[in-house]
């Protein structure tokens, strides 16, 4: 896949990764010695609000609406790894949190107050947060969301050597289930996301008060520390050169997948999309560089990955064991084989299969079309999924014969310990050339349908052929959901134009989400005339994957068009109690 990266983005991304683990080391540093964790409960995590730096920079760009700033600041957790399970049973039922116990091999859970947490992306209003002016005069207030996965750091050298938990907060609507953590000897970072809400400061010097909410003090027991921060505002002009003080302005870097977020409402982290997680209103935003799609600019996917461990490459769980909770485990190398595969095709009738599951359309809007579309037309654009309900990967491989436009693909299955004990022939892989593609797409993976109000009658059907990643976090509390899945971006799938073989993985417990920013993510509407229809997205169309069930391949999602030619409406109502249309 092509990605442009932003000139300015890239500049602030470079020096701000290292501002940042020089920040978890100075965490590092002021954390008691190896093996020393005040008394407290067993089995109870101690956690403890943290600066990691008493000053920090911001870079302010020419043009750009303002700063997107990271204090530094942490939760610290000891005693106990600080773990939480959110999970719906379905659509129709609210969020619910609890956190999970663990003293050894005793495990309690503990419910958290009804109504707290609201999605999936995280702790709402968890940390407030006051900007004063050089002259005491308050110009900022304001409380952010705190993603228990968010970047982290050790604190000890004897602290677990990874995170076993997940990368991130899931902030697609339609997530069912999410697990978050912190490691026992960790601390997480708790400045949140804001790409599309930039903090407006001018330049100069700020003081900055952080503190945890009350009721998550109370819940957890967490001390009232309020650490101070200075804070430098700075003005970078397009020669790249800043005025200011110093410190280092903070971020995280980005990778960009299938799309990307209109805004706010969810997870589209899929291909091209963000993990926006909802962030202090404007204040507390990671810097990164952005990819530039056919639409313009595509919200960043901030990475969640420790920065500790950045430098050594991708961090890889440990897998259950002492010192480790459960629910994870290693999917099959993303490598693909060297050769097709030979022998009868076919595999044991108990052999573990993927349940791919399609989620309903979101992030629905009438827009012009594409680049390649028809000018003056009207299209209607959505985001979809398909997910691994498990509790095997969906692995399928790509095989090229010289000189070919197609591959012949095929699916593995594996047993309960990774060995492969079988495959089949799933029909073949397509070069995509589109700008925004530019890769191999497994075919019928899944198909999109406009329907009538009648739910029957097909009115537009829509692409068949996809690049496989893990985009999304649909539930990670389903059995042998990977915490750690490699692919989960085009960076990391799907081959080159030159690639003689491809392997492409779909992991337990995450999702493939297509973003209405892609090419193909929509419905010429031009001349249907106003009333209801449905979206209908069908995971594995032609059957040519096998599956644990096909009866939860297909979802379907309401809208109601209206207006005139060239300025058509669309209005989407709810799903139960997820509103996101």
């Amino acid at each position: 896949m092509t990605r442009m990266q932003h000139r300015k983005g890239l500049k602030r991304t470079a020096f701000a990764t290292g501002a940042v683990l020089t920040v978890v080391a100075a965490v590092t540093g002021s954390a008691p010695g190896a093996g020393a964790a005040p008394a407290s409960t067993p089995g109870t995590p101690q956690l403890k609000l943290v600066a990691a730096s008493k000053a920090v920079t911001a870079d302010r760009y020419a043009g750009e609406p303002g700063i997107y700033l990271d204090l530094g600041t942490y939760v610290t957790v000891d005693n106990a790894p600080l773990e939480l399970k959110v999970t719906r049973k379905s659509y129709k039922d609210p969020i619910v949190a609890q956190q999970i116990l663990r003293d050894g091999s005793k495990v309690t859970t503990k419910a958290l107050p009804a109504g707290l947490v609201k999605d999936f992306g995280g702790l709402p209003d968890f940390l407030e947060v006051s900007i004063k002016n050089a002259a005491g005069v308050e110009v900022q207030k304001s409380k952010s969301k705190f993603c228990l996965n968010n970047a982290a750091g050790r604190l000890r050298p004897d602290a677990p050597a990874t995170s076993h938990y997940p990368e991130s907060c899931s902030t697609n609507p339609f997530t069912l289930g999410s697990v978050w953590g912190v490691e026992k000897g960790w601390a997480a970072n708790t400045s949140a996301f804001g790409y599309d809400r930039p903090l407006d400061l001018a330049v100069g010097e700020y003081t900055v008060k952080v503190a945890v909410a009350k009721k998550y003090r109370d819940l957890f027991g967490i001390p009232n520390d309020q650490p101070t921060i200075k804070l430098t505002v700075r003005e970078i002009s397009d020669g790249g050169e800043g005025e200011g003080g110093g410190g280092g302005g903070v971020g995280l870097t980005a990778h960009s997948a299938h799309g990307a977020d209109s805004g706010g409402s969810g997870h589209s982290s899929g291909h091209g999309a963000s993990h926006d997680m909802a962030g202090m209103a404007g204040m507390a935003g990671m810097t990164a560089g952005h990819h530039y799609g056919p639409r313009g600019a595509d919200a960043p996917t901030p990475s969640a990955l420790s920065h500790a461990l950045e430098d050594r490459g991708l961090a890889r769980h440990l897998g259950d064991g002492a010192g480790h909770t459960d629910g994870s485990r290693i999917a099959p190398a993303l490598k693909s084989a060297t050769q097709r595969p030979t022998g009868r095709a076919g595999a044991p009738a108990n052999v573990p299969k993927p349940d791919l599951r399609s989620l309903p359309a979101w992030d629905i809007a009438v827009t012009d079309g594409e680049d390649g579309d028809v000018a003056g037309k009207d299209y209607l654009a959505f985001s979809a999924n398909v997910w691994n309900a498990g509790p095997a990967p969906l692995v399928v491989d790509g095989f090229r014969k010289p000189g070919a436009d197609l591959m012949d693909s095929y699916q593995y299955f594996y047993d309960a310990k990774g060995k492969q004990v079988g495959y089949a022939p799933a029909g073949t892989m397509e070069w995509d050339p589109r700008v925004g593609h530019e890769h191999w797409h497994f075919t019928d993976f899944a198909s999109y349908r406009l329907l009538a109000a009648d739910q029957k009658e097909i009115v537009k059907s829509g692409k068949e052929a996809f690049c496989l990643a893990n985009t999304d976090a649909i539930d990670y509390t389903v059995k042998n959901a990977n915490w750690h899945p490699f692919n989960t971006d085009l960076s990391t799938a799907c081959g080159q134009q030159n690639s003689i073989s491809v392997r492409e993985v779909l992991d337990v417990g995450s999702g493939d989400t297509y973003t209405q920013y892609r090419p193909g993510q929509s419905f010429d509407i031009t001349d249907l005339p106003n009333g209801t229809y449905y979206i209908q997205v069908i995971a594995n169309p032609a059957n040519r994957l096998q599956e644990t069930s096909t009866k939860n391949n297909v979802s379907l999602r309401k809208v109601v068009l209206g207006g005139n030619v060239g300025a058509r409406t669309v209005s989407v109502p709810p799903v139960d109690l997820v509103n996101a249309p």
